[in-house]
């Protein structure tokens, strides 16, 4: 079992379909052409002796090449965020050395000769591979081998380095895809960062399925949609901040004017409502699908399919349209459960971490072990509940819980509650320091353009709906909230400033 078969598979079935697409380039890869040039960068990282090839780079074709070229030469891939600072770049690099390096020829030039690290300048590792015709001995085929390390994106301490074997990889695949399922004309355009489970993910399941993947390295709404007419693209996938952009470019429009739209899948934050129903209209023959999973679980356990969107919309009884911000149910051969502080399962409606068994779930890091229970249930640190139907809410991270007087409050009910106020476009509820409390509510509020509200009137929204402990005691009014790129909350951020601001 490796990561390799899939493209094997593909290269044999497909061999003349276009797989990978540039978009600011135009530059494609055939099946048969990827799986030539896995073969010769597996030869080169073979006789590099490297134990790690590690990418620092926006999207490009050497992403796949060498995401392939690594499995088949057994060793692991390990794609490092290029936003961060040559300090943080440094102090990885060094923890996964002996390694081969792709990135940018500017990047290869700066960081200069290191002991430990070759260096390949990108465009010259993409034509090295496309022009030759050596190929590396058959790939490893121990499921027990890494493919992927991937570092955490460590907001808060030194980043965790997930360990994702090729049975956990390959499993997801074989349990979420089918093979060569897609039609020849289908394209699926991608803008999430390479250094992101779900930039691995959608390489995998793109080349499984036979749909060509169109690359946007640089995201802005305008050029999603631009690519998203000019490629014909069938599928997409974006994070909720994305979304969000895309909607407010397309404001006073009536319809996105994509008719080849089939699918849009979202995960990776929190959706707002207002978002998704916007963007339900303006996109009405398009299926959406939200996508929940962690570094650690290979991606998706649960998603909330097109027909839950649909009847969510179209009901009238609260608890389904609920449904609308939760992220569904659990994949097949995949197990979620809700337990409390001491580790018993709760009921439904009832909050607590998320704790998640399957296949597909790692659950490892590189020099800390596993961290999953004799059971094989995996603690995800995310906060949430299961309603009676299994539908699946997330309320922000486990370690988020705001403790005022003795009493635990998750922030994500009262932002649930802020959001449902017509003026508000977006929110962060936090705890901060308080003398009496312990600690106080907080929330930072986003208001909608040409909308306005007063501290006191949200505060009162907040009482009429619930109790008065949980109306936040400080407001403050923000033109955004800080996410980061693959479009998770910074609530470290959210919370120092509103603990620094006066009363």
């Amino acid at each position: 079992m490796n990561i390799m078969m899939l493209l094997e598979m593909a290269s044999a079935g497909m061999p003349d379909r276009i797989a990978f697409t540039n978009a600011e380039n135009g530059e494609s890869l055939s099946y048969s052409e990827l799986f030539a040039a896995a073969g010769k960068a597996a030869l080169e990282f073979q006789q590099s002796q490297c134990s790690r090839v590690a990418v620092i780079d926006i999207s490009s074709l050497a992403l796949p090449i060498a995401l392939f070229g690594s499995g088949w030469a057994g060793v692991p891939y390990v794609p490092i965020n290029y936003r961060l600072t040559a300090e943080e770049i440094d102090a990885l690099l060094a923890r996964v050395k002996p390694a081969n390096l792709i990135s940018d020829a500017e990047r290869c030039a700066s960081l200069g000769p290191q002991d430990g690290v070759t260096a390949l300048v990108r465009d010259e590792f993409i034509t090295l591979t496309r022009n030759a015709a050596e190929q590396a001995e058959p790939w490893p085929m121990d499921p027990e081998q890494t493919a992927v390390l991937l570092f955490t994106s460590g907001t808060t301490g030194t980043p965790k380095a997930a360990v994702l074997r090729h049975k956990h990889l390959v499993s997801y695949i074989l349990g979420s895809v089918e093979f060569c399922s897609a039609a020849e004309d289908d394209a699926s355009l991608v803008c999430v960062p390479p250094y992101h489970i779900a930039g691995i993910a959608a390489i995998l399941s793109s080349v499984y399925s036979g749909r060509r993947l169109v690359q946007l390295p640089n995201f802005s709404a305008e050029a999603w949609l631009e690519t998203a007419r000019r490629e014909k693209v069938s599928n997409a996938f974006v994070v909720p901040t994305m979304l969000a952009r895309i909607v407010e470019s397309l404001e006073g429009e009536s319809s996105a004017d994509l008719p080849h739209l089939k699918a849009i899948s979202y995960g990776g934050g929190k959706m707002p409502l207002s978002v998704i129903e916007r963007a339900m209209t303006l996109f009405p023959d398009t299926d959406f699908t939200n996508a929940y999973g962690l570094t650690e679980t290979s991606s998706t356990i649960a998603v909330l399919t097109p027909e839950d969107h649909r009847n969510a919309c179209a009901s009238d009884a609260d608890n389904v349209r609920r449904r609308l911000v939760s992220v569904g149910r659990a994949l097949p051969g995949v197990t979620i459960e809700i337990r409390d502080d001491e580790g018993k399962p709760l009921g439904a409606n009832q909050r607590g971490e998320i704790y998640v068994k399957g296949e597909q779930v790692s659950g490892e890091y590189e020099d800390r072990g596993s961290v999953i229970d004799n059971a094989g249930w995996f603690p995800t640190r995310d906060a949430g509940s299961i309603d009676e139907e299994g539908y699946l809410f997330l309320e922000g991270r486990a370690d988020d819980v705001i403790v005022r007087g003795g009493e635990n409050m998750s922030p994500g009910e009262i932002e649930d509650v802020l959001l449902e106020h017509e003026a508000v476009a977006d929110v962060a509820v936090v705890g901060i320091p308080d003398e009496q409390w312990g600690e106080a509510v907080a929330a930072a509020v986003v208001l909608k353009s040409g909308k306005t509200a007063t501290a006191a009137a949200l505060q009162e929204w907040v009482k009429d709906r619930m109790r008065s402990s949980r109306v936040p005691q400080k407001m403050a009014f923000w033109d955004e909230l800080p996410y980061n790129e693959t479009g998770k909350l910074l609530r470290r951020i959210v919370k120092a400033e509103l603990s620094a601001d006066g009363d």
